[in-house]
């Protein structure tokens, strides 16, 4: 069975594009989220943080 994936794949033209491909979204969007973590406004911030605490939270 492994041969048989390993010789499918290799017949896929340009095949080699697409983890390189998913490696730029990962790193992409973890590059977003990590500035969105440092530029979030700490009043945001503790807002979200004392939501389960909420006791007018309905």
């Amino acid at each position: 069975m492994l041969k048989f994936v390993k010789g499918h794949m290799e017949s896929i033209e340009g095949i080699a594009t697409y983890p390189m491909i998913s490696l730029l979204i990962f790193f992409v969007f973890f590059a977003l989220l990590f500035w969105w973590v440092f530029t979030a406004s700490k009043r945001y911030v503790r807002e979200m943080s004392e939501l389960p605490l909420d006791e007018n939270n309905q």
